[in-house]
């Protein structure tokens, strides 16, 4: 099994977050895993972009040039993942931000309002882990089976608290596809 993922948005979302979870999910399971993170100068609201590989066996390049899934968080970055992502790729949208629809038609798409759902979970900063939940399930890239354990071990103890709130979140975006 090998999964390349790209996810983007803008700073304030939590992309680079999203990624340093989401590899280590994986690692957690004894996956290979690499993490690039990209942003922009600005403290907030520049772009920012994580690409990742969760792999079973050796990953021979950490490039992802043709992920086979991609996560778009706001409007300034679908044409980039939309353009990038591999035919017959999986393309993730937070539809609460993005109200455009891809033009590919050789793609799966699937609309999520990551936004509008971490509202509903008590936070709307919480959407990168509704879009990791809902991501989770369906590239089947790791297990979402202890996630609260998981983020005990990710987050340092004075984080401790927000926990709950991001097993929520991760819970509503799995449950949503």
């Amino acid at each position: 099994m090998i999964e390349k993922s790209f996810f983007a948005g803008f700073g304030g979302q939590g992309i680079i977050s999203l990624g340093q979870i989401w590899v280590y999910f994986a690692m957690q399971e004894g996956k290979n895993v690499t993490f690039f993170p990209f942003y922009g100068a600005e403290k907030r609201g520049g772009i920012a972009r994580a690409s990742v590989i969760i792999s079973d066996e050796e990953i021979a390049s950490p490039l992802v040039v043709k992920p086979d899934s991609a996560l778009v968080m706001n409007i300034d970055s679908l044409p980039l993942c939309e353009g990038m992502l591999k035919e017959n790729g999986l393309l993730v949208v937070n539809t609460s931000l993005v109200k455009e629809n891809p033009r590919r038609n050789d793609i799966k798409v699937v609309k999520i309002e990551a936004t509008h759902m971490a509202e509903q979970v008590g936070n709307a900063q919480f959407a990168n882990m509704v879009a990791l939940g809902a991501m989770a399930k369906l590239t089947g890239a790791f297990s979402l089976g202890n996630t609260e354990v998981i983020l005990r071990k990710f987050f340092s103890s004075d984080k401790h608290q927000f926990v709950p709130m991001n097993v929520k979140a991760i819970e509503a975006g799995a449950k949503a596809v």
